[in-house]
């Protein structure tokens, strides 16, 4: 099979997991806040935060696990790729024996002396954190599994696993209707879920790929190798889970659960909506690093370019809408909506429109493998995000503010990763500011000044036929718009040629 057709045949698995999964998420999000409360909701949000954030070196050798796999198959170095394998699956051993270590000591401390709750919660929020360590324990030890599964591009089985995992979590919520403390029995069956998933992908692995049977062996030199690359991506991912997660923690200081309830909402509708984008990519992600490990710069750079752009298209098209219909879809979907989350919303999807542009390339430093400098530049740009958001909320500013912060702070990154990329591999800075920055900017100023013109003509009403109407317009005029400011001739040829092949 070719690349292209590869290419295109994981990206529709992917996407028909993606609509499954997004359709059960908003689903299950809306009765579970029902009926765990807005308070408990809080709750379970920024607890579970909280043990992302304990975990968060456990990003960083995922990072490394996807790179170091994709990279022995693109050599075709099937040797090395079990040396790889059962190295990975040890380092994750430890990471989760470590992550046991800090969840049982400075984040019981953290829950039980410093969290914001009500007082007649404290047993009820002590069992579900141990639970959500528990949850977050299991998939540790999935990472290899997965990555590896990712890497030999086996899309279809991720998708078969990911519909069994969302059909799972839908008997959560009808089975929350009978737990005295519903919070409890959440997180219980989230747990069993997350073990069940585990069991599947270890199953399917161990019959399947033959570098998936663990075998211990101690190789000092490839461990330091292995542990090196994950050490420069652990203050990146830190980073990370400071920017989504610590914030969460931030505002539960200054604000309490209630604000946290419409963060973790917030959090809810930008993890479906990145979805669209981040199924695309990861179908995407290898054959960037297969062509870097041959050595193929030029067509690893144009993928990941165009990968750049398209992304920005696919959640473009998402988002609109959205951004549109803020109130009405939260009111559709939600039984009652918490305060500030209607801005919430719009602006946390801002910033992972912005943020969509750099996934493919941050691939593409990570394939080469020089990360050092940029781990230290970029991660310290976007761990910026947590005492600036705290030194404007001490200050008295309004909540919102903390989005703002990420929205300018992920422009700046985006800016430096592009120079970085220069000057880790000659990365054509203007070439991709002119066919990648200008057209998705003018696409969205376009966007922009006609819902502002426009807005005031076109009013959708408060009910589900009246929003899918609206919706279906919206896409169709920015796919029309994209289609005249963001393709290039070379690209509208392409599609015309593909949309007259399948007519």
């Amino acid at each position: 099979m070719s690349e292209s057709k590869r290419l295109a045949k994981n990206t529709l698995f992917l996407f028909f997991r993606m609509f499954l999964i997004t359709g059960v998420t908003l689903y299950t999000s809306r009765v579970v806040l029902r009926e765990l409360g807005v308070s408990d909701y809080g709750l379970y949000s920024v607890v579970g935060g909280l043990v992302t954030m304990i975990g968060f070196f456990n990003a960083a050798m995922t990072t490394a696990t996807q790179r170091y796999l994709s990279f022995d198959i693109g050599k075709g170095e099937e040797s090395r790729l079990s040396k790889t394998f059962s190295a990975t699956l040890t380092i994750h051993f430890f990471i989760a024996a470590l992550a046991l270590i800090l969840a049982e000591t400075i984040g019981i401390w953290y829950v039980n002396y410093k969290l914001v709750f009500p007082e007649n919660r404290v047993y009820a929020v002590n069992f579900v954190y141990q639970f959500s360590v528990f949850t977050f324990l299991l998939s540790i030890i999935q990472v290899p599994y997965n990555a590896l599964i990712i890497a030999r591009e086996r899309m279809n089985i991720y998708a078969y696993v990911g519909i069994l995992e969302v059909a799972l979590k839908l008997g959560i919520v009808f089975l929350l209707v009978y737990g005295e403390d519903k919070l409890i029995l959440y997180a219980i069956l989230t747990f069993v879920v997350a073990l069940i998933i585990r069991l599947i992908y270890q199953i399917y692995c161990r019959k399947k790929f033959k570098e998936s049977k663990y075998k211990f062996e101690y190789d000092k030199h490839y461990f330091k190798e292995l542990l090196t690359y994950s050490g420069w991506n652990l203050f990146g991912n830190f980073a990370a889970v400071a920017r989504g997660q610590g914030v969460n923690v931030v505002l539960n200081i200054f604000l309490g659960t209630v604000v946290n309830a419409a963060y973790g909402i917030s959090l809810q509708v930008q993890g479906a909506v990145n979805m669209f984008v981040s199924n695309f990519q990861m179908a995407v992600n290898p054959q960037i690093i297969k062509k870097i490990a041959l050595d193929n710069y030029k067509e690893g750079i144009d993928l990941a370019c165009k990968a750049s752009k398209y992304s920005f298209f696919l959640m473009l098209i998402v988002i609109v809408p959205i951004l549109c219909n803020t109130e009405i879809v939260l009111e559709i979907w939600l039984d009652s909506v918490p305060n500030h989350t209607i801005k919430f919303v719009q602006l946390s999807l801002i910033a992972i429109l912005i943020d969509c542009l750099s996934g493919p390339l941050m691939i593409l430093v990570q394939a080469v493998g020089k990360i050092k400098n940029y781990q230290i530049v970029v991660g310290s740009l976007i761990i910026l995000n947590l005492p600036i958001s705290y030194f404007f909320l001490k200050s008295g500013f309004e909540s919102e503010i903390v989005f703002i912060v990420s929205i300018i702070i992920n422009l700046i990154s985006l800016l430096f990763r592009l120079f970085f990329l220069k000057g880790i591999i000659q990365f054509n800075v203007i070439s991709y500011i002119k066919e990648v920055l200008v057209k998705v900017w003018l696409v969205s100023l376009v966007l922009y000044l006609g819902w502002y013109f426009g807005s005031e003509f076109f009013e959708t009403r408060n009910n589900l036929l009246s929003l899918i109407l609206s919706t279906c317009i919206i896409c169709f005029i920015t796919s029309v718009f994209i289609y005249l400011c963001g393709l290039s001739s070379r690209e509208k040829s392409y599609l015309y040629k593909k949309l007259k092949e399948k007519l």
